[in-house]
Parts: C-alpha cells; structure tokens; sequence
C-alpha cells in the first residue's frame, strides 16, 4: 500500500499496527509536535487518523474543527464514491453512509475550560472499511464502505482527500468565519427533527447554535449542548 501524499502544511505518521494512531496524535501534540501533524493506521477493514491542530483562540471557537472535518469528510468520500451513496453525519460524531453507522469522528484538547485557549486540539477519524463480521443481518445500523458499492474507494485517496477538503475547510473558517462550516454541516446533519440521545441527554433535535451547538427540545424547553460537551478523555 502506497504512503499518503498530503498538502505541505500537513506531515504524516504512519501508525499502521502500532496501536490507537488518535492517542498517539494527543501524546505527539503534548509533548509539542508541530500543528499538521497526520498520524493514521490503515488496516485492511478500517482506516483510522487523527491531525494535530494548534488553536490561536478559545476552545468554544477552536472546536468548530470537528465539524469542520466531518464535512471534509463528507466531501472528500463524494468525490471519490458513487454519486448515489449516500453521507450523512450525526451532531454527536458517527457518519453514516446509506443510513448506517459507518464511523465516527471524535476530539480532544489540551484543557476542557470553553475560554481557555488550549495548547492543542486533536480531531480524529475513523471509517469501516469492510464489515466487523459476515452477519450484517444482526446489526442492521451498522454498515461499511465497501458493504455499500464503495470498493473501488481506495483508503489512502479517501485519507488524502479528507486532509485536502478539511484544508479548505480550514482556510474558509479562517478568512470568513463559521458561517460557511454551519451551512454544509446542517445540509448533511443526520437526525434533525427526530428524538436522540446525545452527551446524557435526551429530545428532539431541533437544529444547531451559531457555534454548531446542539439545540435540543426538552419538553417546553430548548437546551443547548455545546461541542465541548463531546471532548474525548485521551
């Protein structure tokens, strides 16, 4: 399998069969790796990365990269999957493809505190590839790229291309702001209108703040549950 190519203000670690390449990415980032940093293990069923950010504001600015990289996901898996395979992606993390949990995106910082700006933030990813086992029938939620007409999409274009897409993610953030981030991520959000239950809580999922913050009608009353509310222990 050939090594990923990503764009110069990214550089790699190759962490096939050496473990989490996610904890890895937060070990790298606490000792002081340089922001880009793309740690990844592609496996034969799954793939799985993480990338190293060096936020310059507040964590409840700085987490936007969350979403941010789950429509350079989305973006990346539609130019390279059939066109009639379907994206979607849970507020929570999980992606879906075709209406099944096909993976998630998860995150991490250097500190919790919503104002505080942290040392680093780490988002990582992961996809399954081919089905954890040949009885899909039992978990009928649960899905894989290549159980979906997706086996002609090769794992380290889908890597390259997510690095590249989250890139103009980045860059649009930066120059604009969150506005261009909240408009894609709602047109691909799954579970809009419908009862979840995310971070312990429970009601129907009514939208996104101006942060990508999870409105949630409880009742006779909307609750906000911010993205830090989903920062991983790492």
């Amino acid at each position: 399998m050939s090594q990923p190519q990503f764009p110069p203000l990214f550089s790699s670690l190759d962490w096939t069969g050496k473990g989490d390449p996610f904890s890895e990415a937060c070990a790298q980032a606490a000792q002081g790796c340089d922001a880009g940093l793309v740690a990844f293990d592609l496996a034969p069923d799954r793939l799985r990365a993480a990338v190293v950010f060096a936020p310059e504001v507040p964590l409840k600015d700085a987490i936007v990269m969350l979403p941010v990289c789950g429509v350079g996901f989305q973006n990346a898996f539609g130019a390279l999957a059939p066109p009639e395979v379907g994206v979607h992606l849970e507020w929570a993390g999980s992606i879906r493809v075709n209406g099944g949990r096909c993976g998630k995106l998860t995150v991490a910082a250097s500190d919790v505190d919503p104002a505080t700006i942290p040392d680093w933030l780490v988002v990582g990813l992961e996809v399954q590839l081919w089905p954890a086992n040949d009885e899909t029938g039992h978990t009928p939620d649960e899905t894989a790229l290549y159980a979906e007409g997706c086996s002609d999409v090769d794992a380290v274009e889908l890597l390259e291309a997510w690095m590249r897409h989250t890139l103009v993610g980045i860059n649009s953030w930066a120059d604009t702001g969150v506005a261009a981030a909240h408009r894609e991520w709602i047109g691909i959000a799954h579970g809009v209108g419908k009862e979840i239950l995310v971070c312990g809580k429970s009601g129907i999922f009514l939208g996104v703040d101006e942060r990508l913050g999870l409105l949630l009608q409880q009742g006779d009353k909307t609750t906000l549950v911010p993205l830090t509310d989903l920062l991983r222990d790492r």
